[in-house]
């Protein structure tokens, strides 16, 4: 099963990671955001019901999705393009669009301030 892993990490740790797969090191599928704030930015709610519709989906058309959500043609365009932006869904050769993975994980922790 392939899961793409969102998380929250700072650059450094992200540059850290970058090196590692640069030696070789296998990362596996993992998309990096600053602050939970803007994962929580990208990763809207409509955004979720989205994924949730296009997980397992295979490659379909940005009107079919919007036909599957019964939402705006339009406003579903800008969900999926932000969603494009980031990484977590792709376009296929022939223009559809995809959520390449089996499951989405999102890994982040909350705790007090230094």
């Amino acid at each position: 099963m392939r899961t793409v892993t969102l998380d929250v990490s700072s650059r450094e740790s992200t540059n850290r990671r970058f090196l590692r797969a640069f030696e070789g090191e296998s990362q596996g599928d993992i998309i990096s955001f600053e602050s939970p704030a803007l994962l929580f930015k990208v990763l809207s709610g409509k955004r979720w019901e989205v994924l949730n519709i296009m997980t397992g989906s295979g490659p379909m058309t940005i009107r079919e999705l919007a036909r599957r959500l019964g939402r705006d043609v339009k406003a579903v365009h800008g969900d999926v393009h932000a969603l494009l932006n980031v990484g977590i869904l792709q376009k296929t050769d022939a223009g559809q669009i995809v959520f390449p993975f089996d499951a989405l994980h999102v890994d982040f922790m909350l705790k007090e301030a230094a």
